[in-house]
């Protein structure tokens, strides 16, 4: 169970980009996704969006993500795992 925290938000956030995505936080009516836009690797986060849906929505992401491990270091490995194979309780 992750708590829904800012320091979760930005372990979140370092994963993802260490493993090669952008997170931008941007406004408007759209919901959270991943895309690839001119070859890199681009994740959009809705900035209106409270902090329980913002860690949601890139923890779903990064279920879905084929993620190289080779990238991530010891504890982004075992924090990747630990999103995998809980269920997000907020």
């Amino acid at each position: 169970m992750l708590p829904a925290t800012n320091h979760t938000l930005e372990k979140l956030e370092m994963l993802l980009k260490t493993a090669g995505y952008k997170v931008r936080y941007e406004k408007g009516n759209f919901k959270t996704g991943a895309c690839l836009l001119l070859s890199s690797k681009m994740i959009v986060v809705n900035r209106f969006s409270n902090l329980e849906s913002k860690i949601l929505a890139l923890v779903e992401l990064l279920r879905d993500l084929d993620v190289d491990y080779k990238l991530l270091d010891d504890k982004q490995i075992s924090f990747l795992q630990e999103i995998k194979q809980t269920k997000l309780q907020l």
